[in-house]
């Protein structure tokens, strides 16, 4: 049976990440160091082949998918864009701690919107609809591989909505360069909307990976979703 694989990769961190600021639609651009790592990760580890390679509008997602793809040319997606967070852009939780409404949306885990901003329920709702847009588009073009290079927010939404195992949003983080490799069955998709997480990103040589969260629980559900299936 024909499946679709979508290879979702987490930005390297820009400037502002590395100051610890709110950078949602702010553009800055890729920290050197952060491209040093991102270098160092491509020359240790492989990166998976794909025939269709997508990024998020920011510069700093668009930059590392042509770090670790020269030759790609990417799709922007715009509904995969981190989150807005409105006044509060560029500026840290330090310099907003005198902010009361800074304080009762950490206290409510950042779930209602900044002001001027995105609330996490619009931020994922947003998400979701352009992943399946992708989704269609893959099986309409035929393009049975793709990679994603998009904001760890964006990809923990994803997984957490869609992957197989069911877990929760932040139990899907993931290291800036390494991410998660999912599975879709055209079937299941159509009928369940669930999608096999089967690997992290990258991998070496001997399947060894950089030390994020593993998937090992993915590949048990997958094996008691669809019966065990050989080594690819």
């Amino acid at each position: 049976m024909k499946s679709y694989v979508i290879h979702l990769i987490r930005n390297a961190p820009c400037e502002g990440n590395l100051e610890g600021r709110y950078i949602g639609r702010t553009e800055s651009p890729l920290a050197m160091q952060s491209i040093q790592e991102l270098v160092g990760l491509k020359k240790e580890f492989i990166y998976p082949e794909a025939q269709g390679f997508y990024a998020s509008p920011s510069t700093r997602c668009v930059d590392t998918l042509k770090i670790l793809y020269p030759e790609a040319d990417p799709e922007v997606i715009l509904e995969m864009a981190e989150c807005d967070f409105g006044d509060w852009e560029g500026r840290t939780a330090q310099e907003l701690q005198q902010d009361e409404k800074f304080r009762a949306w950490m206290e409510e885990g950042g779930q209602n919107a900044p002001p001027n901003g995105e609330s996490g329920a619009v931020f994922l709702q947003r998400v979701l609809s352009g992943f399946e847009m992708l989704v269609q588009n893959m099986m309409s073009k035929g393009e049975t591989s793709a990679v994603l290079v998009t904001h760890g927010g964006v990809i923990m939404g994803i997984l957490s909505a869609y992957g197989l195992p069911r877990a929760n949003f932040y139990d899907w983080m993931c290291e800036s360069g390494c991410g998660y490799s999912m599975r879709i069955t055209p079937g299941l998709w159509m009928r369940s909307h669930v999608a096999e997480v089967f690997e992290t990103l990258p991998r070496g040589e001997e399947g060894e990976s950089p030390d994020h969260l593993v998937v090992d629980l993915a590949r048990e559900a997958a094996d008691r979703a669809y019966g065990k299936r050989e080594e690819e």
